[in-house]
C-alpha cells in the first residue's frame, strides 16, 4: 500500500514528509522535483510569502544514487522565514509573540481551537495552512516519476476564475497545456487572461480574494485502473477524497458533472464506436471524464476543483474576540489575493499520488522491473 504523511507549521522551522510503499527503482531527476515546487509558487495574485520562500526538497532516506531502494523515503523543505520567527514558533520555552484570539470566517480557526482546546489560534492555523502542500507537491513529483516511464503524463489549467470562464474551443490538449504553463494565471484562453488579471487587480484593491475553478488532466492512462466492486476501491471517489483535501477546496467533479447533471442522458453518455482502443472500441466524446464505473476507461482523465476565495481578507469580516467576547474584526493573516493557480499544480500532485497508488494495486511489484513485466504482460493480453 502506497501512502503518505506530512508533518511542519507554516511558520517553524521545515516540512517534513515521508513516503511509504514505492517500489525499487524508480530513477529520481531531482530538477524535476524542484521544478513542480517552483510551480507551485508561481501564479498572479500571491502574496509576499513567495518571494521569501525558495522551496527545494532535500531527500533524507530511501534514494541512493538517483534511485529508490524500496523503502520509505523521507524529505525536508526547510521554511527560510522561519529566521523571523523563531522565537514564536519555538519547540520549547516560554510563549513569545501576540496571541491569536480573532477567528476568521471560512478557516479553521474557530472549530480547530475548540476541537484542540486551545487558547492561541496560531496553535490551530500555523498547520492549517496551505503552506503544507509544499511537501504534498514534492511527493507527487516522486510518484510522477514512477509513472513517467507508463506514458502518464498529469497536466492542470484553470478554467474559471472570479466568475470568469475560459474558452478551450478549437485548441488540443498539448495547447491548453503550453498556453496554461505561459499564463500568470495558468489559463489557455488570452482573452480570459486579461479580464483575470484585472479582477485580481480590483479584488486587491478592495482587500478581497477570489477562487475559482481549475481542472486537472492524465493522458496515457491505461484501461482499468480503480474497480467497480467495492465503494472504496472505485477511483472516483478516491480521486475526489484526495482533490477536496486541499485547502480551500469545495467541490471535485469528474468530467463536466454539474453541467451534465442538468442535461438529459442522450446529450450526456460517451457513444461506443469502432475505433483504436481495446476490442477495437473507442467513444466519440469524454464527457464522463475518463472513469465509468470507478474504473479508467482508457480516455484522458479530467478532474476539476472548485477552490473558495481565501478566507484571510485585508479588509476583514467581522468576527469575536474569543478571549474578551468583544465583538471586532477577524485576525488578518499573510495572503494571496488568489491562489487558484497554484491550486491546480496541488491538485496535480494530488491527481498522481491516487493514480501512483492504483497503478500499484493493478500491476504491483517490489520494483520498477517486475511492474514493467506485469504492465507489458496485461497490455500484451488486451484483445484488440
Amino acid at each position: 500500500m502506497l501512502r503518505f504523511l506530512t508533518a511542519g507549521e507554516s511558520h517553524g522551522p521545515a516540512l517534513v514528509a515521508m513516503v511509504e510503499g514505492l517500489p525499487a527503482g524508480i530513477r529520481l531527476d531531482p530538477e524535476l522535483i524542484q521544478h513542480h515546487l517552483w510551480r507551485r509558487q508561481q501564479g498572479y495574485g500571491r502574496g509576499a510569502r513567495q518571494k521569501i520562500e525558495q522551496d527545494a526538497a532535500e531527500i533524507l532516506t530511501g534514494v541512493r544514487f538517483g534511485e529508490t531502494l524500496g523503502g520509505p523515503v523521507a524529505l525536508i523543505i526547510k521554511n527560510r522565514d522561519f529566521e523571523n520567527w523563531g522565537p514564536r514558533m519555538a519547540a520549547f520555552g516560554d510563549p513569545a509573540g501576540k496571541v491569536v484570539t480573532r477567528p476568521r470566517p471560512g478557516h479553521a480557526d474557530l472549530a480547530g481551537l475548540v476541537k484542540y482546546g486551545r487558547e492561541d489560534i496560531r496553535d490551530v492555523l500555523e498547520r492549517a495552512s496551505a503552506r503544507e502542500t509544499a511537501a504534498r507537491v514534492a511527493l507527487g513529483a516522486i510518484v510522477r516519476q514512477l509513472l513517467l516511464p507508463f506514458g502518464v503524463r498529469i497536466h492542470s489549467h484553470v478554467l474559471e476564475l472570479g466568475g470568469i470562464v475560459a474558452s478551450l474551443e478549437g485548441l488540443s490538449d498539448e495547447e491548453i497545456f503550453q498556453r496554461a504553463e505561459a499564463s500568470p494565471v495558468r489559463t489557455a484562453d488570452p482573452e480570459a487572461e486579461e479580464r483575470m488579471l484585472r479582477a485580481i487587480d480590483a479584488a486587491q484593491a478592495e482587500g478581497d480574494s477570489l477562487g475559482g475553478v481549475f481542472e486537472v488532466v492524465a493522458t496515457g492512462l491505461p484501461v482499468g485502473l480503480g474497480s467497480h466492486v467495492s465503494w472504496d476501491r472505485k477511483l472516483d471517489g478516491r480521486l475526489a477524497q484526495a482533490v477536496m483535501s486541499i485547502q480551500a477546496v469545495k467541490g471535485v467533479e469528474v468530467g463536466p458533472a454539474f453541467a451534465s447533471a442538468r442535461l438529459p442522458g442522450s446529450k450526456v453518455h460517451d457513444e461506443i464506436v469502432p475505433g483504436e482502443g481495446p476490442l477495437g472500441l473507442t467513444r466519440r466524446s469524454n464527457r464522463a471524464g475518463g472513469l465509468e464505473g470507478g474504473i479508467t476507461n482508457g480516455q484522458n482523465l479530467l478532474v476539476r476543483g472548485a477552490m473558495k476565495p481565501l478566507s484571510t481578507l485585508r479588509r476583514p469580516l467581522a468576527s469575536v474576540d474569543v478571549k474578551t467576547g468583544e465583538v471586532v474584526r477577524a485576525g488578518v493573516e499573510r495572503t494571496d489575493v488568489t491562489a487558484l493557480p497554484a491550486a491546480g499544480v496541488v491538485a496535480e500532485a494530488m491527481v498522481a499520488w491516487v493514480l501512483a497508488d492504483a497503478f500499484l494495486e493493478k500491476f504491483g511489484g517490489d520494483s520498477m522491473a517486475e511492474i514493467r513485466r506485469n504492465y507489458d504482460g496485461y497490455m500484451g493480453g488486451l484483445p484488440r
